[in-house]
């Protein structure tokens, strides 16, 4: 054992410790954190708007703080683009996270002093969290990848701004400089195609033991290095042994990833956004990733069922249940209050605080009143590939509310690696799997309102098409798993 990994190891029994003390006394924990943020924000532009002198609890706080999202909040959030002081939160800005906006352009997440720390903690500790429950810490001695954003940033009043890995870039620790790849240069690469090329080419011999980055993303890597090297990535890189992923379930793609490394890795699952860094998996036996109650991050909770009633329900975390699908809302040491990160999570554990993402509160399909989300879709098809030599690249769900004839379905567009011999029997498998998860749409096949889903093959690469043809291949950038319209299904279609 080499002193790096055994100094990683000595640090991760460290930070467990610490983990423990806030996880096992998380009400008090999320109760100080409160407390911290109202009293830090309260003679901010925000804090006076809102009455925040005044607020004693967070009864006070839910009935003088409404629930808003990006665009609801963004005339406090322009006033700080603009270069004013202590309006969201005390002083400036140090960064704006800049990230595709739905409705009107770019958004301009902000990010402070007492903000960004917690980004670059939670990641740290993701990883010595696996190092203490496996006691493996070689990999520390081995290269690192991190398929991000460019770290270029640009200059807003003062204020710089880029994407969040991109900033995250600009604080990687100097005991991981010397591991860390790709280089500097390549990272700066804007054009994501090329830049996977460069990253093959930089990292094809080296000793590479980490990889981390979106999955989809991460598979284009894998499939260059394929080719390159004509072997498996396993093969390739010998010591590979952790994959570290985050903005979409792996599931979807785990059959393809160990056929495309020739052998099962390891991975850790993180939930960071540019509002915030929420969880991350804190254990290779339990299912999901530790919610971060010590973090500048109050949460509350509203059910999925409830959100878009005039004056839902809003819980804590000692109140929240198992199972139940909650979109999660954000108050910050960034600034942000009451905000509607637009995800939906569900408790697996509540001894610790443990979630899944189950999806978006837009990512949805309703339009039969099916109320459909990602979690569903993705079990459904998981459950439909089991014990078979199906796989899948990437998929996407939308309705088809008006086909040239017989009633209307649930259409899935989905690029295979290893396709179905019988197509019609998998679709029969996945409806049958939709059926047993929810009981809406289980009502509409019944009541014969809707047909069995329909299975649109999608050829090769195509996914990447569509992503590129919006400006949003590679980096951050995610597909949807469903739309409540058929925006994506037309590309596929017409």
């Amino acid at each position: 054992m080499s002193i790096k990994s055994f100094a990683a190891q000595l640090f991760a029994k460290h930070i467990h410790k610490k983990t423990q003390a806030w996880a096992n006394n998380p009400v008090e924990t999320q109760r100080k954190v409160f407390q911290e943020l109202i009293h830090q924000a309260k003679d901010t532009v925000f804090g006076k708007d809102h009455h925040f002198s005044e607020i004693k609890n967070f009864e006070d706080f839910a009935k003088q703080v409404p629930i808003r999202d990006y665009e609801e909040l963004r005339p406090y959030v322009d006033r700080m683009v603009k270069g004013e002081e202590n309006i969201l939160w005390k002083g400036k800005p140090i960064y704006f996270a800049k990230t595709s906006g739905t409705t009107s352009g770019a958004k301009y997440i902000p990010l402070t002093k007492e903000s960004m720390p917690f980004h670059i903690q939670a990641a740290r500790n993701a990883i010595l969290s696996y190092i203490h429950e496996t006691g493996k810490a070689d990999f520390v001695d081995g290269k690192m990848i991190f398929l991000q954003g460019s770290p270029i940033l640009e200059d807003k009043n003062g204020i710089k701004l880029g994407r969040l890995s991109g900033i995250v870039a600009h604080f990687v620790p100097k005991y991981l400089q010397k591991n860390r790849m790709p280089s500097w240069e390549t990272n700066c690469i804007e054009d994501w195609e090329t830049k996977v090329d460069a990253i093959v080419e930089e990292t094809f011999n080296e000793d590479m033991s980490v990889i981390s980055g979106i999955p989809s993303w991460v598979q284009m890597y894998f499939e260059k290095l394929e080719q390159k090297g004509g072997k498996p990535v396993g093969e390739i890189f010998k010591n590979f042994n952790l994959f570290i992923y985050g903005g979409v379930n792996y599931e979807p793609y785990r059959a393809k990833f160990e056929k495309l490394i020739g052998r099962k890795v390891d991975s850790i699952e993180l939930f960071p956004a540019s509002e915030g860094f929420f969880a991350y998996q804190d254990s290779q036996k339990e299912k999901g990733m530790l919610l971060l109650l010590n973090s500048g991050i109050f949460y509350e909770f509203v059910k999925s069922e409830e959100f878009f009633t005039e004056n839902p329900k809003r819980y804590t975390i000692g109140e929240v249940e198992l199972g139940v699908n909650y979109v999660l809302l954000l108050s910050t040491n960034a600034g942000l209050w009451a905000y509607n990160i637009g995800d939906t999570i569900q408790f697996t554990s509540l001894k610790p605080y443990r979630v899944i993402v189950s999806g978006r509160i837009k990512h949805y399909i309703s339009a039969f009143g099916e109320h459909v989300i990602g979690k569903e879709v993705e079990t459904a098809l998981k459950e439909a590939m089991e014990n078979t030599t199906i796989s899948v690249n990437e998929f996407t769900v939308a309705p088809q509310i008006a086909p040239n004839s017989g009633l209307p379905y649930h259409e899935w567009f989905i690029e295979f690696e290893n396709t179905p011999e019988n197509m019609d029997e998998f679709a029969l498998k996945i409806d049958n799997a939709m059926r047993k998860q929810n009981v809406y749409y289980d009502d509409l096949i019944v009541g014969k309102v809707l047909r069995t889903l329909v299975i649109t093959k999608v050829q090769k690469n195509g996914f990447q098409e569509y992503m590129k043809s919006i400006g949003k291949l590679g980096g951050q950038n995610k597909l949807p798993r469903l739309s409540n319209d058929r925006k994506i299904a037309d590309f596929f279609t017409n």
